[in-house]
């Protein structure tokens, strides 16, 4: 089943949002279904659901296999599937939206908001209190947890305010290393009740959910309808053996969530709708910079080899832990906002490319069935196939003005045509500014310096411009005063 952009009514929303990426092709999305196909064929995955999100709008998606065994029922894009740790992403936006609200601060100790925290006994004498953005970014010194974690989501608030209040151990003191800790997200859903007055569910919902229009996301998959609802399946001894369910408890603020393609589609388009930073008024529920803050990655950034499987060139990407998202600087895709979702019965993946207006999301029912693979190579299909843009700069003006003065600067030879910073011609004197521009022309000739600006910023750029024996290669930067002046100003001959 396949549903095109024209189809998906519920994004007007955020129709205003720049366009800056182009819509697939049917070429290149029958790649991106080859490759989901094939994945889930081999993964031995029951039912599997998986979208494209450009520009604000579904621009495909595609459901395969079915909702339960038994009955054969077919996965469609409103059925329901539990989203594991993919849930982390909306706890996050809540604890950030309390403290755009003035309830909260990130730097505050945590034990502030849980009271059972304070008697808490830390690793060592100097240990740091324990900071609400440790908790975020993973860096409050909780020892990993993902086989203990994803068993704890029944666990009822009583039953966490007594473990609170006899205290945890420890791996670390906080702030000295990202690990992954569900229970740190659990204590976030803890603050969030304690702060709102509300189940951390409820406030998620009334607050995020609804406002974006995902009216069949929940947390209790015991009161979702049981006509859509998705069964988890485990691989053994060759077969598909169901999962039991579980009920929803305070561990569901780490990965309780389940939801269908079709609302999480709007989640995504609304978390992308956050770039770039621009003018305009707000429409979503949270701010557009505080959506853009889910980025922020913590100082323990590590290096890791993007999958082989995955296609390309071989890529070493640096990947550090933002709120709610790792956040990865990619050889091929560049920025781009990842987080898996593994849970008994589930995988899942949702991938964004913010600068380009991109999203990528997949769920399946087979316990840690991640489609991490088969999304990483569909978001490769789609640049190669030209979908997927290089995020551009607009110029502005100051920055144009900047590049004429360097375009009279080479015609002229004469630095003092530029506005000047304080430091440039203490840097290089005028004399010798003129020398320079004398000897590259000699060398490369006349040069056509027409070419667009490639700017990096509002402040920088980079240009290149086609001479009669080779290019000439530049940078202009205006310093930080508000009036235009030029601090750094480069002209070389382009290496072959």
């Amino acid at each position: 089943m396949t549903f095109r952009a024209g189809l998906i009514g519920f994004f007007a929303l955020l129709s205003a949002v720049p366009a800056q990426a182009e819509t697939p092709d049917a070429a290149s999305l029958g790649e991106v279904d080859k490759i989901f196909a094939d994945w889930r064929l081999a993964a031995h995955v029951p039912g599997l659901v998986y979208g494209v999100v450009a520009d604000g709008k579904l621009v495909h998606l595609k459901a395969l296999g079915v909702q339960d065994t038994g009955t054969n029922a077919p996965v469609s894009a409103d059925s329901l599937f539990r989203i594991a740790s993919m849930s982390k992403a909306f706890t996050a936006l809540a604890i950030l939206k309390l403290r755009d609200d003035g309830k909260l601060s990130l730097d505050a100790p945590a034990e502030r908001y849980i009271p059972q925290m304070k008697a808490w006994r830390y690793p060592t004498s100097d240990s740091p209190k324990i900071t609400v953005r440790n908790l975020l970014t993973h860096t409050a010194g909780f020892v990993e947890d993902n086989p203990w974690g994803d068993r704890q989501q029944v666990m009822s608030e009583a039953e966490f305010t007594r473990m609170l209040t006899a205290g945890v151990a420890f791996a670390r003191p906080a702030g000295m290393a990202m690990e992954y800790s569900n229970f740190g997200y659990a204590l976030l859903g803890r603050i969030i009740t304690n702060l709102s007055g509300k189940p951390y569910q409820d406030y998620i919902r009334t607050e995020i959910m609804q406002p974006l229009g995902m009216g069949s996301t929940g947390y209790d998959i015991f009161v979702s309808p049981p006509a859509r609802r998705v069964i988890g399946y485990r691989w053994q001894d060759n077969q598909w053996v169901r999962e039991p369910d579980m009920k929803d408890g305070v561990f569901g603020a780490m990965g309780g969530v389940e939801t269908s393609a079709n609302d999480y589609a709007r989640w995504i388009a609304f978390l992308l709708s956050g770039w770039p930073a621009r003018d305009g008024a707000e429409q979503g529920p949270v701010r557009r910079a505080t959506v853009r803050e889910i980025a922020t990655g913590n100082n323990f950034a590590s290096g890791t080899m993007r999958a082989a499987a995955a296609g390309g060139a071989p890529c070493r990407r640096s990947v550090a832990y933002g709120m709610g998202w790792s956040a990865i600087d990619d050889c091929d895709l560049g920025m781009l906002l990842s987080h898996a979702g593994g849970y008994p019965g589930y995988g899942s993946i949702a991938m964004l490319l913010p600068a380009s207006g991109v999203g990528i999301f997949a769920f399946a029912s087979r316990t840690y069935a991640g489609p991490g693979l088969p999304a990483t190579r569909a978001l490769l299909a789609l640049q190669k196939a030209g979908a997927i843009k290089a995020p551009t700069q607009a110029l502005d003006a100051g920055l144009a003005q900047a590049y004429e003065a360097a375009k009279s600067v080479w015609r002229t030879a004469d630095i003092a045509t530029a506005p000047l910073a304080s430091n440039m011609l203490l840097d290089r004197d005028t004399g010798r500014w003129r020398k320079l521009v004398e000897t590259l022309k000699a060398e490369v000739g006349n040069c056509a310096a027409e070419e667009p600006l490639h700017a990096l910023s509002a402040m920088e750029g980079r240009f290149s411009w086609v001479c009669d024996h080779g290019r000439v290669s530049g940078r202009v930067q205006r310093s930080p005063n508000v009036t235009v002046e030029i601090q750094a100003l480069e002209f070389s001959a382009a290496e072959p």
